[in-house]
Protein backbone atom coordinates (compact mmCIF):
# COMPACT_ATOMS: atom_id res chain seq x y z
CA UNK A 1 0.00 0.00 0.00
CA UNK A 2 1.16 3.47 -0.84
CA UNK A 3 -0.09 6.65 0.43
CA UNK A 4 0.71 10.08 -0.52
CA UNK A 5 2.37 12.46 1.58
CA UNK A 6 0.05 12.77 5.18
CA UNK A 7 -0.44 16.69 5.76
CA UNK A 8 -1.40 16.91 9.91
CA UNK A 9 -2.97 20.25 10.00
CA UNK A 10 -2.91 20.97 13.39
CA UNK A 11 -3.50 25.00 13.30
CA UNK A 12 -0.09 25.75 14.68
CA UNK A 13 1.38 29.33 13.04
CA UNK A 14 4.44 29.24 11.58
CA UNK A 15 4.60 25.56 10.27
CA UNK A 16 6.34 25.72 6.80
CA UNK A 17 6.04 22.72 4.65
CA UNK A 18 10.04 22.17 3.95
CA UNK A 19 10.68 21.91 7.28
CA UNK A 20 13.51 19.20 8.00
CA UNK A 21 13.14 16.39 9.81
CA UNK A 22 13.78 16.69 13.59
CA UNK A 23 14.46 14.12 16.37
CA UNK A 24 13.78 15.69 20.32
CA UNK A 25 14.83 13.71 22.92
CA UNK A 26 14.21 13.88 26.15
CA UNK A 27 15.56 10.83 28.80
CA UNK A 28 15.46 10.03 32.38
CA UNK A 29 17.83 7.64 34.43
CA UNK A 30 14.64 5.08 34.53
CA UNK A 31 15.61 3.79 31.21
CA UNK A 32 12.67 5.97 29.56
CA UNK A 33 13.04 7.73 26.35
CA UNK A 34 10.75 10.30 24.91
CA UNK A 35 11.57 10.65 21.12
CA UNK A 36 9.54 13.95 19.60
CA UNK A 37 9.40 14.14 16.11
CA UNK A 38 8.68 17.08 13.79
CA UNK A 39 9.11 18.23 10.51
CA UNK A 40 8.46 16.56 6.96
CA UNK A 41 8.66 12.98 7.77
CA UNK A 42 8.53 12.30 3.64
CA UNK A 43 11.13 10.41 1.02
CA UNK A 44 12.94 13.59 0.13
CA UNK A 45 13.97 14.32 3.71
CA UNK A 46 14.37 11.81 5.81
CA UNK A 47 17.94 10.75 4.63
CA UNK A 48 18.91 13.89 7.24
CA UNK A 49 17.59 11.68 9.76
CA UNK A 50 18.43 8.11 8.84
CA UNK A 51 21.93 8.34 10.98
CA UNK A 52 20.47 9.59 14.49
CA UNK A 53 17.37 7.21 13.89
CA UNK A 54 20.37 4.52 13.16
CA UNK A 55 21.88 5.43 16.26
CA UNK A 56 18.67 5.08 18.30
CA UNK A 57 18.74 1.60 17.23
CA UNK A 58 21.40 0.70 18.55
CA UNK A 59 20.84 2.49 22.06
CA UNK A 60 20.66 0.03 24.86
CA UNK A 61 19.08 -0.62 28.17
CA UNK A 62 15.57 1.30 27.10
CA UNK A 63 12.56 0.18 28.97
CA UNK A 64 10.26 2.35 27.52
CA UNK A 65 9.79 4.32 24.27
CA UNK A 66 7.53 6.69 24.11
CA UNK A 67 7.14 8.55 20.21
CA UNK A 68 4.84 11.30 20.07
CA UNK A 69 4.12 12.78 16.31
CA UNK A 70 2.01 15.75 17.11
CA UNK A 71 4.81 18.18 15.28
CA UNK A 72 5.15 16.23 12.06
CA UNK A 73 3.90 18.24 9.16
CA UNK A 74 3.76 15.72 6.71
CA UNK A 75 4.31 11.63 6.25
CA UNK A 76 4.86 9.07 3.69
CA UNK A 77 5.80 6.08 3.52
CA UNK A 78 9.68 5.99 4.08
CA UNK A 79 9.06 8.30 6.59
CA UNK A 80 6.94 6.21 8.17
CA UNK A 81 9.23 2.83 7.65
CA UNK A 82 11.70 4.57 9.45
CA UNK A 83 9.36 5.47 12.45
CA UNK A 84 8.27 1.74 12.45
CA UNK A 85 11.81 0.55 12.55
CA UNK A 86 12.78 1.94 15.23
CA UNK A 87 9.74 1.20 16.98
CA UNK A 88 9.60 -1.97 16.17
CA UNK A 89 13.75 -2.37 17.04
CA UNK A 90 13.12 -1.28 20.47
CA UNK A 91 10.01 -3.53 21.13
CA UNK A 92 12.30 -6.64 19.63
CA UNK A 93 14.83 -5.53 22.84
CA UNK A 94 11.79 -6.14 25.23
CA UNK A 95 10.90 -2.32 25.56
CA UNK A 96 7.58 -1.20 25.98
CA UNK A 97 6.17 1.55 23.27
CA UNK A 98 3.80 4.00 22.80
CA UNK A 99 2.80 5.61 20.04
CA UNK A 100 0.68 9.37 20.54
CA UNK A 101 -0.22 12.40 18.36
CA UNK A 102 -0.53 10.84 14.88
CA UNK A 103 -3.36 11.45 13.08
CA UNK A 104 -6.23 8.35 11.65
CA UNK A 105 -4.14 8.58 8.28
CA UNK A 106 -0.70 8.24 9.89
CA UNK A 107 -2.11 5.23 12.23
CA UNK A 108 -3.28 3.51 8.42
CA UNK A 109 0.26 4.36 7.23
CA UNK A 110 2.14 3.22 9.74
CA UNK A 111 0.06 0.30 10.11
CA UNK A 112 0.50 -0.66 6.50
CA UNK A 113 4.40 -0.21 7.29
CA UNK A 114 4.65 -2.60 10.05
CA UNK A 115 5.15 -6.06 8.45
CA UNK A 116 8.14 -4.67 6.39
CA UNK A 117 9.22 -2.69 9.66
CA UNK A 118 9.02 -5.65 11.59
CA UNK A 119 11.72 -7.92 9.63
CA UNK A 120 15.32 -7.02 11.58
CA UNK A 121 18.27 -6.42 9.61
CA UNK A 122 21.34 -8.82 10.48
CA UNK A 123 24.92 -7.30 11.32
CA UNK A 124 27.23 -7.74 8.41
CA UNK A 125 29.41 -9.75 10.35
CA UNK A 126 26.12 -11.99 11.12
CA UNK A 127 25.57 -12.19 7.38
CA UNK A 128 29.06 -13.78 6.86
CA UNK A 129 28.91 -16.01 9.64
CA UNK A 130 26.05 -18.34 8.22
CA UNK A 131 26.75 -17.87 5.10
CA UNK A 132 26.54 -21.86 4.56
CA UNK A 133 23.09 -21.57 6.04
CA UNK A 134 21.96 -18.97 3.89
CA UNK A 135 23.10 -21.13 0.80
CA UNK A 136 21.33 -24.41 2.51
CA UNK A 137 17.84 -22.42 2.66
CA UNK A 138 18.46 -21.13 -0.49
CA UNK A 139 18.48 -25.03 -1.85
CA UNK A 140 15.78 -25.73 0.32
CA UNK A 141 13.35 -22.92 -1.32
CA UNK A 142 14.23 -24.50 -5.12
CA UNK A 143 13.38 -27.74 -3.74
CA UNK A 144 9.81 -26.25 -2.41
CA UNK A 145 9.96 -24.17 -5.73
CA UNK A 146 10.65 -27.20 -7.83
CA UNK A 147 8.07 -29.71 -6.01
CA UNK A 148 5.37 -26.60 -6.43
CA UNK A 149 6.41 -26.50 -10.51
CA UNK A 150 6.10 -30.42 -10.60
CA UNK A 151 2.19 -29.89 -9.02
CA UNK A 152 0.91 -27.37 -10.91
CA UNK A 153 2.51 -29.24 -14.13
CA UNK A 154 0.15 -32.18 -13.09
CA UNK A 155 -2.33 -30.12 -12.26
CA UNK A 156 -2.06 -28.84 -15.87
CA UNK A 157 -1.44 -32.44 -17.22
CA UNK A 158 -4.62 -33.98 -15.24
CA UNK A 159 -6.66 -30.84 -16.26
CA UNK A 160 -5.68 -31.30 -19.86
CA UNK A 161 -6.41 -35.17 -20.25
CA UNK A 162 -9.66 -34.98 -18.21
CA UNK A 163 -11.33 -33.16 -21.26
CA UNK A 164 -10.98 -29.66 -21.18
CA UNK A 165 -13.90 -27.20 -22.12
CA UNK A 166 -12.38 -25.67 -25.64
CA UNK A 167 -15.60 -23.48 -26.05
CA UNK A 168 -18.92 -22.72 -24.85
CA UNK A 169 -21.74 -23.71 -26.84
CA UNK A 170 -19.95 -26.32 -28.82
CA UNK A 171 -20.61 -30.30 -29.05
CA UNK A 172 -17.38 -31.23 -28.70
CA UNK A 173 -15.05 -30.90 -26.50
CA UNK A 174 -11.91 -30.04 -29.00
CA UNK A 175 -11.28 -27.02 -31.74
CA UNK A 176 -9.40 -28.88 -34.33
CA UNK A 177 -8.99 -25.35 -35.44
CA UNK A 178 -6.97 -24.26 -32.80
CA UNK A 179 -5.56 -27.45 -32.72
CA UNK A 180 -4.12 -26.67 -36.59
CA UNK A 181 -3.14 -23.57 -36.36
CA UNK A 182 -0.86 -24.61 -33.34
CA UNK A 183 0.91 -27.21 -35.66
CA UNK A 184 1.19 -24.98 -37.99
CA UNK A 185 3.10 -22.45 -36.13
CA UNK A 186 5.07 -24.94 -33.89
CA UNK A 187 5.68 -27.25 -36.65
CA UNK A 188 5.80 -26.17 -40.22
CA UNK A 189 7.17 -23.14 -39.09
CA UNK A 190 9.99 -24.64 -37.99
CA UNK A 191 10.83 -26.71 -40.64
CA UNK A 192 13.96 -24.05 -42.26
CA UNK A 193 15.49 -23.98 -38.93
CA UNK A 194 15.20 -27.88 -37.99
CA UNK A 195 16.59 -28.15 -41.58
CA UNK A 196 19.06 -25.72 -41.35
CA UNK A 197 20.51 -26.87 -38.00
CA UNK A 198 20.11 -30.57 -38.47
CA UNK A 199 22.42 -31.01 -41.88
CA UNK A 200 24.97 -28.75 -40.33
CA UNK A 201 25.11 -30.73 -36.98
CA UNK A 202 25.44 -34.22 -39.67
CA UNK A 203 27.97 -32.74 -41.17
CA UNK A 204 29.89 -31.74 -38.59
CA UNK A 205 29.73 -34.96 -37.17
CA UNK A 206 30.60 -36.87 -40.09
CA UNK A 207 33.79 -34.41 -40.51
CA UNK A 208 35.00 -34.89 -37.19
CA UNK A 209 34.22 -38.61 -37.19
CA UNK A 210 36.29 -39.22 -40.96
CA UNK A 211 39.04 -36.98 -39.64
CA UNK A 212 39.38 -39.45 -36.61
CA UNK A 213 38.82 -42.79 -38.14
CA UNK A 214 41.05 -41.76 -41.32
CA UNK A 215 44.12 -42.61 -39.56
CA UNK A 216 42.87 -46.39 -39.07
CA UNK A 217 41.99 -46.80 -42.21
CA UNK A 218 38.14 -46.98 -41.67
CA UNK A 219 36.35 -44.02 -42.58
CA UNK A 220 33.80 -45.90 -44.15
CA UNK A 221 32.56 -46.39 -40.45
CA UNK A 222 31.69 -42.68 -40.18
CA UNK A 223 28.23 -43.95 -41.43
CA UNK A 224 27.61 -46.14 -38.90
CA UNK A 225 28.66 -43.41 -36.55
CA UNK A 226 26.73 -41.04 -38.07
CA UNK A 227 23.33 -43.13 -38.14
CA UNK A 228 22.98 -44.61 -35.03
CA UNK A 229 24.29 -41.31 -33.51
CA UNK A 230 21.45 -39.34 -35.02
CA UNK A 231 18.89 -41.77 -35.20
CA UNK A 232 19.25 -42.52 -31.68
CA UNK A 233 20.19 -39.76 -29.94
CA UNK A 234 21.42 -36.28 -31.46
CA UNK A 235 17.87 -35.96 -34.05
CA UNK A 236 15.10 -36.21 -31.48
CA UNK A 237 17.30 -34.39 -28.57
CA UNK A 238 18.75 -31.22 -31.49
CA UNK A 239 14.82 -31.23 -32.29
CA UNK A 240 13.63 -30.49 -28.60
CA UNK A 241 16.16 -28.13 -27.70
CA UNK A 242 15.25 -26.05 -30.73
CA UNK A 243 11.48 -26.31 -30.12
CA UNK A 244 12.24 -25.60 -26.58
CA UNK A 245 13.59 -22.08 -27.27
CA UNK A 246 11.64 -21.18 -30.61
CA UNK A 247 8.20 -22.77 -29.27
CA UNK A 248 8.03 -22.81 -25.35
CA UNK A 249 9.19 -19.32 -25.15
CA UNK A 250 6.43 -18.25 -27.33
CA UNK A 251 4.17 -20.26 -25.58
CA UNK A 252 5.41 -18.58 -22.00
CA UNK A 253 5.05 -15.32 -23.53
CA UNK A 254 1.67 -15.63 -24.92
CA UNK A 255 0.18 -17.13 -21.27
CA UNK A 256 2.21 -14.71 -19.92
CA UNK A 257 1.11 -11.39 -21.75
CA UNK A 258 -2.85 -12.82 -21.21
CA UNK A 259 -1.93 -13.28 -17.78
CA UNK A 260 -0.63 -9.56 -17.21
CA UNK A 261 -3.65 -8.03 -19.25
CA UNK A 262 -6.03 -10.52 -17.01
CA UNK A 263 -7.52 -12.04 -20.26
CA UNK A 264 -6.85 -15.65 -18.50
CA UNK A 265 -9.30 -14.57 -16.26
CA UNK A 266 -11.56 -13.33 -18.20
CA UNK A 267 -11.63 -16.67 -20.05
CA UNK A 268 -12.74 -18.18 -16.75
CA UNK A 269 -15.24 -15.42 -16.08
CA UNK A 270 -17.32 -16.28 -19.47
CA UNK A 271 -17.23 -19.54 -18.43
CA UNK A 272 -14.34 -21.27 -20.14
CA UNK A 273 -11.79 -22.96 -18.65
CA UNK A 274 -8.34 -21.54 -19.55
CA UNK A 275 -5.96 -24.57 -19.42
CA UNK A 276 -8.42 -25.99 -22.18
CA UNK A 277 -8.25 -23.05 -23.97
CA UNK A 278 -4.61 -21.89 -24.22
CA UNK A 279 -2.59 -25.00 -23.15
CA UNK A 280 -4.77 -28.14 -24.75
CA UNK A 281 -4.19 -26.72 -28.17
CA UNK A 282 -0.30 -25.93 -27.76
CA UNK A 283 -0.02 -29.51 -26.17
CA UNK A 284 -1.59 -31.34 -28.86
CA UNK A 285 0.23 -29.49 -31.10
CA UNK A 286 3.33 -29.98 -29.87
CA UNK A 287 2.89 -33.90 -29.47
CA UNK A 288 2.03 -34.12 -33.23
CA UNK A 289 4.75 -31.75 -34.57
CA UNK A 290 7.66 -32.73 -32.47
CA UNK A 291 7.89 -36.42 -33.59
CA UNK A 292 7.53 -35.01 -37.39
CA UNK A 293 10.38 -32.63 -37.09
CA UNK A 294 12.38 -35.44 -35.28
CA UNK A 295 11.74 -37.35 -38.63
CA UNK A 296 12.61 -34.37 -40.78
CA UNK A 297 16.02 -33.62 -38.63
CA UNK A 298 16.80 -36.82 -39.15
CA UNK A 299 16.47 -36.92 -42.60
CA UNK A 300 18.72 -33.72 -42.79
CA UNK A 301 21.13 -34.65 -40.71
CA UNK A 302 21.84 -37.90 -42.72
CA UNK A 303 21.75 -35.29 -45.86
CA UNK A 304 24.57 -33.30 -44.79
CA UNK A 305 26.74 -35.99 -43.53
CA UNK A 306 26.44 -37.64 -46.11
CA UNK A 307 27.44 -34.51 -48.61
CA UNK A 308 30.38 -34.32 -46.09
CA UNK A 309 31.19 -37.80 -46.29
CA UNK A 310 31.25 -37.53 -50.39
CA UNK A 311 33.30 -34.45 -50.54
CA UNK A 312 35.69 -34.92 -47.57
CA UNK A 313 36.21 -39.04 -47.53
CA UNK A 314 34.80 -40.03 -51.17
CA UNK A 315 32.08 -41.97 -49.96
CA UNK A 316 29.58 -41.94 -52.78
CA UNK A 317 26.00 -41.60 -52.14
CA UNK A 318 25.26 -45.05 -53.35
CA UNK A 319 27.85 -46.85 -51.15
CA UNK A 320 26.45 -44.27 -48.02
CA UNK A 321 23.42 -45.59 -48.43
CA UNK A 322 23.50 -48.86 -48.70
CA UNK A 323 26.45 -49.34 -45.39
CA UNK A 324 23.32 -47.13 -43.44
CA UNK A 325 21.37 -49.83 -44.56
CA UNK A 326 23.20 -52.42 -42.43
CA UNK A 327 23.97 -50.02 -39.23
CA UNK A 328 20.34 -48.96 -38.50
CA UNK A 329 17.10 -50.74 -37.89
CA UNK A 330 13.92 -50.43 -37.08
CA UNK A 331 14.97 -50.52 -33.42
CA UNK A 332 17.38 -47.45 -34.10
CA UNK A 333 14.86 -45.61 -35.67
CA UNK A 334 11.86 -46.20 -33.06
CA UNK A 335 14.64 -45.33 -30.05
CA UNK A 336 14.82 -41.51 -30.77
CA UNK A 337 11.24 -41.50 -31.97
CA UNK A 338 9.81 -42.50 -28.77
CA UNK A 339 11.85 -40.05 -27.08
CA UNK A 340 9.69 -37.37 -28.83
CA UNK A 341 6.15 -37.08 -27.22
CA UNK A 342 7.64 -37.16 -24.21
CA UNK A 343 9.82 -34.44 -24.72
CA UNK A 344 6.71 -32.73 -26.34
CA UNK A 345 4.76 -32.68 -23.62
CA UNK A 346 7.91 -31.66 -20.88
CA UNK A 347 8.22 -28.22 -22.81
CA UNK A 348 4.47 -27.58 -23.61
CA UNK A 349 3.90 -28.39 -19.55
CA UNK A 350 6.73 -26.55 -18.62
CA UNK A 351 6.17 -23.70 -20.60
CA UNK A 352 2.37 -23.65 -19.96
CA UNK A 353 3.47 -23.76 -16.20
CA UNK A 354 5.80 -20.76 -16.17
CA UNK A 355 3.42 -18.72 -18.32
CA UNK A 356 0.83 -19.09 -15.71
CA UNK A 357 3.46 -17.87 -12.84
CA UNK A 358 3.82 -14.43 -14.81
CA UNK A 359 3.17 -11.85 -12.73
CA UNK A 360 2.02 -8.10 -13.40
CA UNK A 361 5.39 -6.32 -14.80
CA UNK A 362 7.50 -6.63 -17.99
CA UNK A 363 9.92 -8.18 -15.73
CA UNK A 364 8.06 -10.64 -14.61
CA UNK A 365 7.40 -11.99 -18.39
CA UNK A 366 11.24 -11.79 -19.27
CA UNK A 367 12.09 -14.35 -16.18
CA UNK A 368 9.43 -16.51 -16.46
CA UNK A 369 9.98 -16.73 -20.41
CA UNK A 370 14.27 -17.41 -19.72
CA UNK A 371 13.48 -19.59 -16.77
CA UNK A 372 11.17 -21.82 -19.22
CA UNK A 373 13.41 -22.23 -21.67
CA UNK A 374 16.46 -23.18 -19.35
CA UNK A 375 13.75 -25.34 -16.91
CA UNK A 376 12.88 -27.27 -20.59
CA UNK A 377 15.86 -27.78 -22.21
CA UNK A 378 17.22 -28.97 -18.74
CA UNK A 379 14.72 -31.62 -18.42
CA UNK A 380 14.77 -32.70 -21.64
CA UNK A 381 18.41 -33.02 -21.30
CA UNK A 382 17.82 -35.38 -18.40
CA UNK A 383 15.15 -37.00 -19.90
CA UNK A 384 17.56 -38.33 -23.15
CA UNK A 385 20.20 -39.72 -20.56
CA UNK A 386 17.40 -41.34 -18.89
CA UNK A 387 16.27 -42.99 -21.91
CA UNK A 388 19.62 -43.97 -22.44
CA UNK A 389 20.14 -46.00 -19.75
CA UNK A 390 16.92 -47.58 -19.49
CA UNK A 391 17.47 -48.70 -23.61
CA UNK A 392 20.94 -49.67 -22.31
CA UNK A 393 19.46 -51.77 -19.15
CA UNK A 394 16.27 -53.29 -21.55
CA UNK A 395 18.73 -54.08 -24.49
CA UNK A 396 17.07 -51.96 -26.71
Amino acid sequence: MVFGALRQARGRSGQDDTDRPRINLAENGEGVLDCRLAGNWTTRTVGDVDRQVRDLLKREGVKELRVNLSDVNQLDTAGAWLIGRLIADQQHRGAVTEVSGETEAAKVLLAAVEPVAEEPEPPAEERRRFLIIRILANLGRSVYDIRDDILYGLNILGATISGAQMKLGRKHAVNPAAITSQIDRMGVGAIPIIVLMSAIVGAIIAQQGAFQLRYFGAEIFVVDLVGILVMRELGVLMTAIMIAGRSGSAITAEIGSMKMREEVDALTVIGLNPIGVLVFPRLVALVIAVPCLTIIANFAALGGAMGVAWLYSGIAPAAFIDRLRGAIDLTSVFAGLIKAPFMAMIIGIIASVEGMKVGGSAESLGTHVTASVVKAIFIVIVVDGVFAIFYAAIDF
